[in-house]
């Protein structure tokens, strides 16, 4: 939506063709449409002539996550090999299960790929071509940026303190109180299990050295209870089960994340195997001055500089006691805390604000667009 957002800026008809279009009232669903429309971006269903004949008379088609390549020859049938020239394939995944054939065949004919950290484009290249025995197309690593919109939140005073009062009102917490969160959807992969056991761990050092630090909380952002599934209710079941429900809360899945990054005073970005392809909640969470505690993994890397604007812990289980001292050490060293968060927004300044992603894209876009016109079929 952002690039669909930033081409309208600069003149562009962008067309968004949508693989599914769930039956009855999506309320996430109604409200991303309208967002488009309101901005001037078409929506059309995959299925169809209409869209079909969208990807013929275009001059650019960006096929959005790795995902979206078993459509091809669903949707486009006897036409993608004319598409195929013109298509530049943005992937945000790092996952084993994506590198699938059904998937990703066409990557090799596609007119560029673009990855959102330099660490998944090596992964990529390695996978498609040991695993598969494909190669990549010309492939450019593209950090993202944040939204104009998120951006002015984090930078005024008055509206982040009225929220910050908000949420901590609804959580039940005190102002002085200190709160460690991680926001993600709530799944193995994001490692919601491993940090409420870090955060357990906190606790009993906390008591254990007989610290005097504020009291602590642990805050799961993405939840999802109507999901009902058994990763959920396993997270549920810990902290009943230590008897920490009164210093861990709940929240269900939303795309606002902004009042809870104004509420929080530390982000834990704990996604686990080889880490988020980029991870976009911690350059948010850079964005309001917030230290990062990350796993050393994926993308987080390319983000976070150990040491200087958060710290970072091993994935998997034996990242659980390393990530439960860094929270000790956060908690008790409060200048510590606001210095890794003004250096992460000196950082998030310096090259991951809106404009930078847009320039980053358009060097992207420019290369794409000169090379799918030099082709035949394009």
């Amino acid at each position: 939506m952002e690039l669909a957002f930033l081409l309208r800026q600069v003149g562009c008809q962008v067309v968004w063709i949508t693989n599914q279009r769930p039956e009855g009232t999506n309320d996430v669903s109604y409200s991303l449409e309208h967002k488009m429309l309101n901005h001037g971006v078409q929506v059309l269903p995959a299925r169809g002539q209409e869209a079909i004949e969208t990807a013929l008379k275009a001059d650019l088609v960006i096929l959005n996550t790795a995902v979206a390549g078993k459509w091809l020859d669903a949707v486009l049938k006897d036409n993608v090999p004319q598409v195929l020239p013109k298509i530049l394939w943005w992937i945000h995944e790092m996952r084993g299960h994506y590198f699938k054939l059904e998937y990703v065949k066409h990557l090799p004919l596609v007119a560029g790929a673009m990855i959102d950290s330099h660490i998944t484009v090596e992964y990529w290249k390695t996978r498609t071509h040991d695993r598969l025995n494909i190669q990549m197309p010309q492939t450019y690593a593209v950090h993202l940026g944040n939204s104009k919109e998120l951006t002015e939140v984090a930078e005024d005073n008055v509206a982040r303190r009225v929220l910050r009062e908000h949420i901590r009102e609804f959580l039940g917490v005190r102002s002085e109180d200190l709160l460690f969160a991680i926001i993600n959807s709530v799944s193995r992969g994001k490692g919601q299990d491993l940090f409420l056991q870090a955060f357990h761990q906190s606790l009993q050092l906390i008591q254990h050295q007989k610290l005097k630090v504020p009291k602590v909380h642990a805050v799961v952002v993405g939840s999802d209870m109507s999901a009902q599934t058994k990763f959920e209710t396993q997270l549920r079941e810990f902290v009943a089960k230590n008897g920490i429900h009164d210093r861990v809360h709940f929240i269900n899945k939303t795309l606002a994340v902004a009042p809870y990054l104004a509420a929080i005073d530390v982000l834990v970005q704990n996604s686990q195997a080889r880490g988020e392809c980029f991870g976009r909640i911690t350059i948010e969470a850079m964005a309001f001055k917030l230290p990062v505690l990350g796993t050393a993994a994926g993308g987080t890397t390319e983000i976070v500089l150990d040491g200087s604007t958060g710290l970072l812990h091993p994935a998997g289980k034996e990242g659980v006691t390393p990530l439960a001292k860094n929270m000790v050490r956060l908690a008790s060293h409060v200048e510590q805390r606001v210095s890794m968060g003004n250096k992460g927004y000196a950082r998030v300044k310096e090259r991951f604000m809106e404009h930078h992603m847009a320039e980053r894209i358009a060097v992207v876009l420019k290369e794409v667009l000169h090379k799918s016109r030099q082709h035949p079929h394009s």
